[in-house]
């Protein structure tokens, strides 16, 4: 049995990267009753701001997306209903958002789930953050909704309200960020297969699931013996 490798590259303040996120696990799922899929996987949250400048107040939804994108509130509405139905056929729920947030206090609590916490963790923790800002409209900037994010995760949530409090993991963040960056990640989601392989955006499932099990036959067929 083999190992897989997934770094899943993406923001808390990302639409899509929650439907991706959705759909690669529904993917998984798929693959795992597929007796030639054997793989072993691994998934790595990794960080991207997509509004690192975002002060702790953050700005109006539709006020940020019309500067930012030159579209009108209309046009917003339909947007937002188009990841609605996306959302929902993967199994999220896109509440109401009424406001952008800054992002990097949520990103440090990732990355430190990811090396403290027990396995799984850091995976429950992105869910936890993405529900509490997509469906719930919380605010992921705030220390109690991370602390909250973190308890509901299985995390220590003392342990994460005194990683909040002082500055560890903010330049570790950034210097992902900016690794990512390097190797031209400049949307997300991005999701990386054994640090080789790049699958943009927020497919189906389908999409997913075909990627995946070609690489893996692929990396298969490059280990069997030679006769």
């Amino acid at each position: 049995m083999r190992g897989m490798k997934i770094d899943f590259v993406s923001d808390v303040a990302c639409p899509w990267c929650a439907v991706g996120l959705n759909a690669l696990e529904r993917a998984l799922t798929q693959l795992a009753g597929d007796p030639q899929f054997t793989e072993t996987v691994d998934i790595e949250f990794q960080p991207f701001e997509l509004n690192p400048a975002m002060p702790p107040e953050g700005e109006d939804t539709v006020q940020h997306l019309s500067r930012k994108y030159g579209i009108d509130a209309a046009q917003i509405r339909r947007n937002q209903e188009a990841l609605r139905q996306r959302g929902a056929a993967v199994g999220f729920t896109f509440g109401e958002r009424k406001r952008i947030h800054n992002t990097l206090d949520a990103h440090r609590l990732l990355m430190w789930a990811g090396e403290v916490g027990p396995s799984g963790s850091q995976r429950r923790l992105k869910h936890a953050l993405l529900g509490a800002y997509f469906t719930q409209g919380q605010n992921p900037g705030d220390t109690e909704v991370l602390v909250a994010a973190a308890g509901q995760a299985g995390l220590d949530a003392n342990a994460a309200r005194a990683l909040l409090g002082g500055p560890r993991y903010r330049a570790e963040v950034r210097e992902r960020e900016q690794y990512w960056q390097g190797l031209g990640i400049h949307s997300v989601p991005a999701v990386i297969i054994n640090s080789r392989h790049l699958i943009s955006g927020g497919q189906p499932p389908e999409v997913f699931a075909a990627a995946l099990r070609q690489i893996a036959a692929e990396a298969a067929a490059a280990t069997a013996p030679q006769d």
